[in-house]
């Protein structure tokens, strides 16, 4: 068990999916992504290894829900500055977490 406190430690925020490259020297087929956070957190890369779930029309302009406190990592040479988080589904496929019903504000946090 955490704590709220420990929770509260993750900074999971709203970004708008504003770039998607591809990522021939990524392992696992996968995407170079450049996420929207709003003028407070600014423009994010990251990666994410949803080739087989999304096409990149379907990433472009989708709102995800990302960690923006990790250290940035390094990705076969790519520097991947936030999480996108998804979920497995029963399937074995990956789905990507985000606002549901209506666009959420950029930059929004989690809670």
């Amino acid at each position: 068990m955490i704590s709220y406190e420990d929770f509260e430690k993750v900074d999971l925020r709203v970004g708008k999916i504003v770039a998607v490259e591809d990522f021939p020297k990524a392992r696992k087929p996968a995407y170079k992504v450049r996420v929207d956070f709003g003028p407070e957190v600014g423009l994010k890369w990251s990666s994410v290894q949803a080739k087989s779930e999304y096409g990149r029309e379907e990433l472009l302009g989708r709102q995800v829900i990302c960690v923006v406190n990790f250290p940035a990592k390094n990705i076969a040479g790519f520097m991947s500055e936030v999480l996108i988080t998804g979920v497995s589904m029963e399937d074995g496929s990956l789905s990507l977490l985000e606002p549901s019903r209506k666009p959420a504000k950029l930059g929004s946090r989690v809670y």
